[in-house]
């Protein structure tokens, strides 16, 4: 299941805070802030997909994330990669390096981060 783009972005919040109040929330956003109403429903929904749960404390609610930040990331670039690169990571990787106007330092850095794993795998 994936998130839509405002709970997705309400989430990066929550990844970030790892626990939070609905204020703490609601101050986490740019103005114009969304209102509060807007926000609880999007985190329901976010319950109701299992990416979230809270902890009650009286009346107050403390939301926290059910789904890691870099579990949810991967599954999502895995399934660009299937859907878009026909399985091929390699197409991916192709694709992503010619087309994102990449400087010299950034690409040296990226092959010495794809050597890095290659050594790891190795071992």
């Amino acid at each position: 299941m994936q998130l839509s783009k405002s709970e997705e972005q309400l989430m990066q919040y929550l990844w970030k805070l790892e626990k939070a109040f609905m204020k703490d929330l609601l101050d986490s956003f740019p103005e114009p802030k969304p209102a509060t109403t807007t926000v609880a429903t999007l985190l329901k929904r976010m319950i109701d997909k299992g990416f979230v749960n809270y902890t009650l404390y009286g009346k107050s609610r403390e939301y926290y994330p059910l789904v890691k930040k870099t579990d949810y990331f991967s599954k999502h670039v895995n399934g660009l990669i299937k859907n878009f690169f026909n399985d091929s990571a390699s197409q991916f990787a192709s694709f992503f390096t010619s087309e994102t106007n990449l400087s010299t330092t950034e690409l040296e850095e990226l092959k010495k981060i794809v050597d890095e794993q290659i050594q790891k795998q190795k071992q």
